[in-house]
């Protein structure tokens, strides 16, 4: 397999797979033409059954000449809702959609994955499942759909999957056993005062005043009631209130994301908001509308599967392209295969000035350098022959 990527020909199909992907993205649970477009790539690989657990993914099926336990493998395949600003030949051809988290590299390499386990089926212990999930960036998530939804998991010894990361350098890869993603809750506020005149504002409620205390006094939950080692963010990222310059109006409406670890502190957290919030628009003479959603469950890497990653990364990359990952507030709904079977996700490297890719995830000008999708591959195919191997 190795020498098959060194010489091009591998390489060369995964970036086709790559550039298609990013020139056609569609957002979670609309990903129609993705779908068909993988659907009918697998079709040519031979050894594969190829069906659609729902309207928007895919699964592929090999089973291997050799008995072995059955083992997952994941790649998401939506893109997000920003407009891109790449000005390469392959930038995204939807207004206003693009793959800005590099779930296109994340499915060509799935590809490249089935097609060098189809072409040595015999030789594969167990059986190998590659799902194409669909709508990993939207809640309630696609991994959750397929969980609680189709029979995937039934009999899912081990299962794992891999992001690509433009912060780290291209080739690397990072494991981490225990805690890895955060679990990513939402809030949304509306704040109700009494609008009026912008030059009267004593016979108003501002709730655009009263806003402005809550975000600043919302930072006093993480500094001021939790604990310093244990982690925990509350981000106000959005704030909309009145129409023009000389009028105060008669609501704000606030959003933000909370993001945390542990199970007890994610349950307290939305009282602690809560508290505040109530505080300042009792003080004010406001009130309020607080809707808390909780999103995906943290990632909590299954300590021995990690470990097997850890020895499969050195074997493949080397000691001096291996580094052990550092938890991250980012969430992601792989945590719902963890419910169901022990499992272990993991980064491998994309960023190199060469690329221009040390842009961050989710900006309008993220991309990958493809070279780390030669990576993906070899981590992905080494870690399901690994893992499928009988106990």
């Amino acid at each position: 397999m190795t020498q098959m990527v060194e010489r091009g020909t591998l390489r060369d199909q995964l970036v086709a797979w790559r550039r298609h992907l990013h020139m056609n993205p569609e957002v979670g649970f609309e990903e129609h033409e993705t779908a068909a477009y993988i659907e009918g790539e697998l079709r040519k690989m031979p050894g594969l059954t190829v069906t659609r657990p729902t309207a928007t993914s895919v699964l592929a099926v090999l089973k291997g000449g050799k008995p072995g336990r059955t083992v997952l493998l994941r790649a998401d395949i939506d893109a997000l809702p920003i407009e891109e600003e790449n000005t390469f030949e392959f930038r995204s051809r939807k207004p206003g959609v693009m793959h800005a988290c590099g779930h296109d590299g994340h499915t060509a390499i799935l590809l490249g994955v089935a097609s060098l386990l189809a072409e040595s089926a015999q030789e594969v212990p167990g059986e190998i499942r590659m799902i194409f999930q669909h709508a990993e960036e939207i809640g309630p998530g696609g991994a959750e759909e397929l969980v609680m939804e189709t029979n995937l998991m039934d009999g899912v010894d081990v299962v794992t999957g891999l992001h690509l990361n433009s912060q780290l350098p291209v080739g690397v890869v990072a494991v981490k056993p225990g805690a890895f993603m955060a679990a990513p809750d939402s809030l949304h506020l509306t704040i109700r005062g009494r609008g009026g005149h912008g030059a009267h504002p004593e016979q108003t409620v501002d709730p655009i005043a009263v806003g402005a205390q809550v975000v600043t006094n919302l930072q006093h939950v993480v500094s001021r009631n939790v604990a310093a080692l244990d982690a925990l963010v509350v981000s106000i990222t959005s704030f909309h209130a009145g129409t023009t310059h000389n009028v105060i109006p008669d609501t704000a409406v606030l959003q933000g994301t909370v993001r945390s670890f542990d199970p007890e502190l994610r349950q307290r957290a939305p009282r602690l908001i809560e508290r505040v919030i109530r505080g300042v628009c009792e003080a004010h003479g406001a009130t309020y509308e607080l809707k808390y959603e909780f999103g995906y469950r943290p990632v909590i890497n299954t300590d021995w599967v990690a470990a097997q990653l850890k020895e499969i990364a050195l074997a493949t990359v080397g000691s001096e392209h291996y580094q052990d990952a550092q938890p991250t507030m980012g969430g992601e709904d792989f945590s719902a295969y963890l419910q169901k079977a022990p499992g272990a996700y993991f980064n491998v490297g994309a960023g190199s000035d060469a690329a221009d890719s040390r842009w961050p995830h989710h900006h309008p000008r993220f991309t990958i350098d493809e070279d780390s999708l030669v990576t993906g591959v070899q981590m992905l195919q080494a870690a399901a022959l690994r893992l499928a191997q009988p106990e």
